[in-house]
């Protein structure tokens, strides 16, 4: 029987094995879903707030057992881990309070007597998850597709199967009906036989551009709805009257957090020709007092990567960048999944470090001549997900924000995900929205009710 071993990054030990899911169970999974959702669709905004806010209670008193979960399946440090459950637990709390205002009926003028639109569940929604950040992406979207009257199939990245039985667990104890959210330990191979299935109505996957692009074929073929948070090459463009020490600080936590393994961290640092020096320097600063190691010591500041093969592709990636007239200023070494913090400059354009996702611990210096070219620079990406500008001229950022391609653009602030915020991106970086009433009424029937005397 085909096993996934969940591997701790750090030391290449088998922390746990996982049994696939054979036909049989799998089949139990839809159906059970099918019947669940005939009862769940009917149950009232409060009944589905109170089990949300019982689900935030399990996750904070649980919030140590479950960042050991993550810190030893993907290799994020503790105090990562500690604050990505939190972050879980906020956003149910968000939707519990918020979601019965965020769907309530619309009315619209026209020339009925009366006409209104409704939002309603449309079914299962069938999650494809990474393992990034293993509880956080799953919550991002489980919380509002819950809350909307939808049940839940999770498939989770094979690394984190503890992650995804794990969450499992956080609503069968936090009193959720049986089959209403269900993790399935699978191979790719069955996607499609869960997408075609009458039950599933929707399908959200974060992952890889080649991940999205076979996933939405196969949707589109049976005619699902898909919502796509894909990669990105996020541009941190600072400009010569910004907050220098400030953009640095901003731009260190952005890049390297999470071993630099995050969709929307900052990867491309666009910075003006008269600034440069000053915010390499106030960067070097900061990377010289970064520790990597074992993500289980509080002294770490950066765990190892989450898998080997990660690491060596991006390994592959800065030497090809290097080939191609890049140097490391600081960093760049591997041992196993370990990567030392670096950072590349002299970064153009048809390198891989410009004009590919580098998935990791590497940050990457391009110099502008101002900040139209600093714009035309962040722009010329097949991706758009998050964007950073800094700048002291708050008028002129807002101006800059509208030239710039990317589903969001923040201002002398980190890029990230918030339930009171839409969050996706554009082009290769995929389309659809998370979090807010956007995201909410992805997977709802927005069904419009038009009445004559």
């Amino acid at each position: 029987m085909k096993k996934f071993a969940s591997i701790n990054p750090f030391d290449q030990s088998i922390i746990a094995e996982y049994a696939l899911f054979d036909e049989n169970k799998l089949d139990s999974v839809l159906s059970g879903s099918e019947k669940a959702f005939a009862d769940w669709k009917n149950t009232s905004i409060d009944f589905r707030a109170d089990l949300l806010n019982k689900a935030a209670k399990v996750l904070r008193e649980n919030r140590e057992k479950y960042a050991m979960t993550i810190s030893l399946e993907m290799g994020k440090i503790l105090n990562e881990s500690r604050a990505e459950v939190e972050k879980c637990a906020w956003n149910c709390t968000y939707y519990a309070s918020h979601a019965e205002n965020m769907i309530e009926k619309e009315i619209i003028k026209s020339d009925a007597y009366k006409s209104y639109v409704v939002f309603e569940p449309v079914g299962c929604v069938f999650a494809i998850m990474p393992w990034n950040f293993p509880f956080w992406q799953v919550f991002r979207f489980a919380a509002p597709a819950l809350m909307a009257g939808n049940t839940i199939i999770l498939k989770h990245a094979p690394n984190v199967c503890g992650c995804s039985l794990a969450i499992e667990n956080v609503f069968r104890e936090a009193g959720f009906p049986d089959h209403v959210f269900q993790s399935v330990i699978v191979d790719t191979d069955v996607t499609e036989k869960i997408i075609s299935h009458d039950i599933i109505q929707g399908v959200t996957l974060t992952g890889s551009e080649i991940a999205g692009s076979s996933v939405a074929s196969i949707a589109g073929k049976h005619i699902k709805k898909t919502v796509l948070e894909l990669g990105g090459s996020d541009p941190l463009i600072v400009l010569k009257d910004a907050n220098i020490k400030n953009a640095a600080k901003i731009a260190l936590q952005s890049r390297f957090q999470n071993a630099g393994q995050s969709c929307i961290a900052s990867k491309r640092f666009i910075v003006e020709s008269e600034c440069k020096i000053d915010f390499i320097n106030a960067l070097l600063d900061g990377v010289n007092k970064l520790k990597q190691g074992d993500q289980l010591s509080e002294e770490t500041t950066t765990g190892p990567m989450a898998r080997i093969d990660l690491a060596e592709k991006l390994e592959e990636q800065e030497n090809q960048s290097v080939k191609q007239g890049a140097y490391i200023i600081i960093g760049g070494k591997r041992i196993g999944a370990n990567y030392q913090p670096a950072i590349l400059e002299n970064i153009q354009p048809g390198m891989q470090a410009f004009d590919e996702e580098l998935f990791g611990p590497i940050a990457s210096i391009i110099e502008a001549r101002d900040e139209m070219h600093a714009i035309a620079i962040a722009n010329n990406s097949r991706y758009g997900l998050g964007a950073t500008l800094f700048t002291e001229d708050l008028d002129k950022a807002q101006l800059l924000a509208r030239k710039i391609n990317a589903g969001g653009v923040f201002i002398n602030a980190i890029v990230k995900s918030d339930p009171r915020l839409p969050f996706g991106g554009i082009k290769r970086s995929g389309y659809g929205r998370e979090l807010s009433h956007y995201g909410m009424k992805e997977f709802m029937n927005i069904k419009t009710v038009y009445l004559n005397e």
